[in-house]
């Protein structure tokens, strides 16, 4: 009997540690906290059926070629106006600056925002949505979203972007959420193959 209850004892350890690495998914931190995110039902945006059956979020493989250090051109006189989203709902950015840098031996620029009324919390969030050619294959069709935050600048005029960080808006996994809708002009004419993949629902 006794042998019995270190038997166990020593599965219900096993189990533990099965579902404490199930917890940890990713294979970086970043991926780790988001697939934390969704999977907890308080801060998932997936739906109760989707949830269910969350075993991971697909990832591209972490490529060090979509981590790039960008020049930022600042635009402290853009006038605001009211991002386009998904719904009927208005999001007031103003045009922060345009970032440049290179992939592949290719330049490419992006518009980066930042929301108008951001609460005290957020004052130093930057927006960067981007549109790429995996778009609709491998990763979602209405592109991806990178967070930057203002203290990320670097005293000469750079700033260093992941794409391994890149992540889908909410309305990827579910039609209730409102986001904002990438512009045109930030689409990059090459395949990111970083972060984020598409959503199989």
């Amino acid at each position: 009997m006794k042998h019995f209850f270190v038997f166990i004892t020593m599965i219900t350890m096993v189990s533990c540690n099965s579902q404490g690495k199930r917890k940890q998914l990713g294979k970086t931190d970043f991926q780790k906290s988001l697939n934390s995110k969704f999977k907890d039902a308080t801060t998932s945006p997936l739906t109760k059926k989707g949830l269910k059956s969350f075993t991971g979020l697909d990832f591209y493989p972490v490529n060090e070629t979509y981590k790039v250090k960008a020049k930022i051109e600042k635009t402290p006189d853009s006038p605001t106006f009211n991002f386009p989203t998904t719904t009927d709902r208005v999001a007031v950015y103003e045009k922060y600056g345009v970032i440049t840098f290179t992939i592949e031996n290719k330049e490419l620029k992006l518009a980066i925002y930042k929301n108008k009324f951001s609460t005290e919390k957020y004052k130093n969030h930057l927006f960067l949505p981007f549109l790429d050619k995996t778009n609709g294959t491998t990763s979602y069709g209405g592109g991806r979203f990178i967070d930057v935050l203002t203290t990320d600048e670097q005293k000469d005029g750079t700033i260093v972007i992941d794409f391994n960080k890149a992540y889908n808006p909410y309305c990827a996994y579910s039609d209730r959420y409102s986001c904002p809708i990438t512009p045109r002009d930030n689409y990059l004419d090459i395949e990111i193959k970083a972060g984020v993949k598409a959503y199989k629902k």
